[in-house]
């Protein structure tokens, strides 16, 4: 594959061209098949992923993302078996329906078959489209826009990925969890989708893990994820990311809310090489309401990047969006988000906060608050702050006898409290409390020192 003048993207485009029919036919889903050939042709009209410096990508650019000549498992090769078999995601006191995705192949046990309540899939989207393709074709990509090139180059090459969904009035009390692991022998990009739709007065709570196995290999993890809340259904999503200095993501979630559902989203990026988060959330019925929350511990020269756009669009509509970065050495952070509010849409309340630390020399954060309101009767507010850590603190802590390293440790732990409590259940919030003291203290990430699939490779 050669990149032209096209940047990044013609290497896809040639090889799609090159490979339709082998790409299609290991598909074998027509719902998926046909928002393929409707991605290729927004692409080929000239399309090009944007450049780090452009508008709204101060800190990444995609085009340089996706330049590198990863493989791509286009013939649907199953990956080693040893690896799903052999990780373990430890959260104690939680038990989960575990789907484990091994770079973009889905693989879900016949345990969680067993414990998923009647009214729920959670399983393969490429079989859910075969078996229901009416059902597919009208969710899937409808949310997601192909006029943003990142989402049609996932459209293109993705060939299979997750769908959760949840019939009318069924409540899943059981937290379900998709551990996605990147393990192979060469770089490699993982193409994954995520549909989820919530029917009428369903609920459920779902956790999201990515995991780098082999962390002396690069890696590009591209993302998206579409979301459907009916009339009353109320969704608890949570991402955690433990990814390797080499390895990128792209995630992008688009979410749409019926009149009175409840979404609740936390994002924890505790390691990663670098990391680019979008979520459009659109309130859609009245009396909606979203939790947007999200926290960063950057280390050496990662990237953390997060945008938000949060469209109030009927009235009595309420969001929160929380999101704390802490950035020592050389890494970089930028959080972007934007709250429209529309025309009619009374009775708004809207609120958006970042706070930052830098606990590096060379640390660096971008913030970009923005409020857009069309009405009146409307409570919003924003704000945004980056600063150091107190030294009129720390001087306390170490005259009591704190050395500097814990007592930095601590206060930074403290910072990031109010995001972690966020966080549910019980169990979760206590394991990522854990997980980010463990991080701030130094500690490295459990899933590629301790994990047991790694020792077993190694």
């Amino acid at each position: 594959m050669n990149t032209d003048s096209r940047g990044a993207l013609g290497q896809y485009l040639d090889l799609y061209r090159a490979t339709a029919a082998t790409i299609d036919g290991a598909c074998g889903s027509e719902p998926l098949n046909n928002m393929r050939h409707a991605a290729f042709a927004a692409l080929a009209s000239g399309m090009k992923l944007p450049r780090r410096g452009a508008e709204g990508y101060a800190v990444t650019g995609l085009d340089e993302m996706f330049a590198p000549d990863y493989g791509l498992n286009i013939n649907r090769l199953p990956a080693s078996a040893d690896v799903a078999a052999a990780f373990r995601c430890d959260v104690p006191r939680l038990s989960t329906a575990l789907m484990i995705t091994v770079n973009d192949t889905p693989r879900l046990t016949d345990t969680t078959l067993r414990s998923l309540p009647e009214g729920v899939w959670f399983g393969s989207l490429a079989e859910y489209g075969r078996l229901h393709p009416t059902w597919t074709e009208r969710y899937y990509g409808a949310l997601a826009p192909l006029k943003r090139p990142e989402v049609a180059l996932n459209t293109l090459l993705a060939q299979d990925g997750v769908v959760l969904r949840v019939s009318a009035g069924v409540k899943v009390t059981k937290p379900l969890q998709i551990v996605n692991l990147l393990s192979a022998t060469a770089p490699l990009m993982a193409v994954r989708r995520l549909l989820i739709v919530m029917e009428p007065g369903s609920e459920a709570t779902l956790l999201c893990c990515d995991h780098t196995m082999d962390c002396d290999r690069s890696y590009l993890a591209s993302a998206v994820t579409e979301i459907y809340l009916d009339r009353d259904a109320r969704l608890s999503l949570y991402d955690l990311e433990e990814s390797s200095p080499l390895t990128s993501r792209c995630s992008g979630v688009f979410a749409d809310q019926a009149e009175g559902s409840e979404l609740r989203m936390g994002a924890a990026t505790l390691w990663c090489g670098t990391t680019r988060n979008d979520y459009e959330v659109t309130l859609r019925g009245k009396g909606a309401s979203t939790s947007l929350s999200g926290l960063t511990t950057g280390s050496g020269n990662c990237v953390a990047d997060t945008h938000t756009h949060v469209a109030h669009l009927a009235p009595s509509c309420s969001s929160r969006q929380l999101f704390k970065f802490t950035l020592p050495d050389a890494s970089r952070g930028a959080f972007e988000g934007r709250v429209y509010v529309a025309p009619g849409a009374t009775g708004t309340d809207a609120s958006q906060t970042c706070r930052n630390l830098l606990a590096g020399p060379d640390a660096r954060m971008h913030t970009e608050p923005q409020l857009e309101i069309y009405c009146d009767d409307v409570k919003a507010s924003h704000g945004a702050a980056t600063g150091q850590l107190s030294t009129d603190a720390l001087f306390y802590m170490r005259q009591r006898g704190i050395p500097e390293a814990e007592a930095r440790a601590m206060l930074m732990q403290a910072f990031m409290n109010d995001v972690v409590e966020t966080f549910s259940p019980d169990a979760l919030r206590d394991r990522l409390r854990h997980l980010v003291e463990k991080r701030l203290a130094g500690g490295e990430p459990e899933s590629c020192a301790a994990c047991p699939a790694r020792s077993k490779q190694s």
